[in-house]
C-alpha cells in the first residue's frame, strides 16, 4: 500500500515542468499528471512495485514518472534519456520539488545492453510509440526493460498493437497483462499537427517477469 493519496500524487505531478521545445525526432510528449499518477499509483497500491524498490525510467524526459516514483517511496530511481535538454528540465524539477533522481544521459540501445541486468526491481516507462520513422521503438524499449528489471515492467503501448506486444513479451520471458485502456491526449505541439489535440487509445500493461 501507499501512504500518498492518488489525488495528492496527481497534484504534485501537475507542478512538474514539461518540455520547453519538444523534439519530434524523439517523439517527445510529456506524460500527463493524470495518466502518470494512475500508472504509478496502480503499480504501488495493487502490486507493491514502487515503495522500497529500485526503479528505472527509460526515456524519462522531464521526469514525471521518475519523480512520481520517488514521491511514492522508491528507494532508488534512475532516469535514462538521450536528450540533455530534457535532463536539464528534470534537474530543475528535482530542485523545485526538493527530490533527488539519478539521471544518465545515453542512448539506451547502445549503452544498456550488458549493463544493469536484473538490477532494478521495477521499470516504468512511456516509450516512443514509433509512429514516425522509428517503427518498433517501443518494442526495443521493452526488450531492454525486461532484461534490466527483476520483478516487473510497466509501459504504455498503442492498443492497436496489443496482440503483437503481448506476444513479443512472451517470447522475451515476460507475462503481459493489460491493466487499463487509456485515452492518451496528444496536444498540438508540432507543426504537422492539424488538430488541437488527438486522443490515441493506449494500453497500460504490466509485464511480470518469470525470473
Amino acid at each position: 500500500m501507499t501512504s500518498l493519496q492518488l489525488r495528492k500524487l496527481e497534484e504534485y505531478l501537475q507542478q512538474i515542468d514539461g518540455f520547453d521545445k519538444p523534439k519530434i525526432k524523439l517523439e517527445q510528449y510529456t506524460t500527463s499528471a493524470h495518466i502518470a499518477s494512475r500508472m504509478l499509483y496502480t503499480a504501488q497500491s495493487q502490486f507493491d512495485d514502487i515503495e522500497g524498490c529500485a526503479v528505472a525510467d527509460f526515456g524519462c524526459g522531464c521526469g514525471v514518472l521518475s519523480l512520481g516514483s520517488q514521491m511514492l517511496g522508491a528507494s532508488h530511481v534512475v532516469g535514462f534519456d538521450v536528450d540533455s535538454d530534457a535532463l536539464n528540465i528534470l534537474y530543475r524539477n528535482c530542485t523545485d520539488l526538493d527530490l533527488f533522481i539519478e539521471s544518465i544521459q545515453c542512448d539506451i540501445f547502445q549503452y544498456l545492453p550488458g549493463k544493469f541486468e536484473k538490477y532494478f526491481d521495477t521499470v516504468i516507462m512511456n516509450p516512443p510509440f514509433g509512429t514516425k520513422k522509428n517503427a518498433g521503438t517501443d518494442i526495443k524499449f521493452l526488450e531492454i526493460a525486461i532484461k534490466t528489471a527483476s520483478s516487473a515492467v510497466y509501459s504504455l503501448h498503442k492498443t492497436s498493437t496489443r496482440n503483437y506486444v503481448l506476444s513479443k513479451a512472451t517470447q522475451l520471458g515476460a507475462k503481459g497483462t493489460v491493466i487499463a485502456e487509456l485515452r492518451y491526449d496528444l496536444p498540438r505541439i508540432y507543426k504537422f499537427h492539424k488538430k488541437d489535440s488527438v486522443d490515441i487509445q493506449v494500453d497500460f500493461i504490466r509485464f511480470e517477469l518469470n525470473s
